[in-house]
């Protein structure tokens, strides 16, 4: 609750959180969905949470809510002007304000690009980010730089994680401090080119 209260963009008092066995369930509404995923950003920054639950539901004001078309318009207005999505590539369709992405590109950057910039849109309520990634180079190639990634950053303990490649699928296994350690671990994992999917199975041991 704390964490959430020092969100300046989130009204705490309207979402619920619960706790079992360091999973953290957050319930309520709000009233876009870029605060319902900061909530559950927020609630993931905690000390010891192992898991975040989000079954907080977007209410939009009623000057706030927006047709499918007028979504569909704008994400692909927007998409058009961000330098780092190759928007000929990506395809955008909204139904009942959930917007789906669907599409290739060429590394995981810019498929988070595209996503992030459909958090900030105005009636949207949910994102589903279903990009694929082009594979671009060999299995041992994408494991070696993991690897090599992982020793580079001062944040981590390399000796903690270990990386197996299945094609342009990445396995992550081992256990690290918290869960802000996990998501970088992830991060520099989608960073190597060609990977098209992270599977993480890593555990929190604070």
């Amino acid at each position: 609750m704390n964490e959430l209260q020092w969100e300046p963009s989130i009204k705490a008092a309207e979402i619920g959180v619960g706790v079992a066995d360091g999973v953290v369930t957050l319930s309520g509404y709000v009233d876009s969905y870029f605060n319902k995923w900061t909530a559950g950003r927020a609630a993931s920054r905690v000390f010891g949470v192992k898991a975040v639950v989000e079954a907080i539901q977007v209410r939009y004001p009623g000057s706030l809510k927006r047709s499918d078309e007028d979504i569909a318009r704008a994400a692909s207005n927007i998409l058009e002007w961000n330098v780092s999505v190759p928007h000929d590539r990506v395809k955008v369709r909204v139904q009942d304000g959930v917007v789906n992405l669907s599409g290739e590109v060429d590394w995981w950057y810019q498929k988070d690009a595209a996503e992030d910039t459909m958090r900030k849109l105005v009636g949207v309520v949910l994102v589903n980010n279903r990009i694929t990634i082009k594979p671009a180079v060999k299995p041992q190639d994408i494991k070696d730089q993991i690897e090599n990634a992982f020793r580079r950053n001062a944040l981590l303990d390399a000796r903690r994680v270990t990386v197996e490649i299945w094609g342009s699928r990445v396995i992550l296994r081992g256990s690290v401090r918290n869960w802000a350690e996990r998501e970088q671990v992830e991060r520099e994992a989608w960073a190597a080119p060609g990977v098209s999917e992270v599977e993480s199975t890593i555990g929190i041991s604070p």
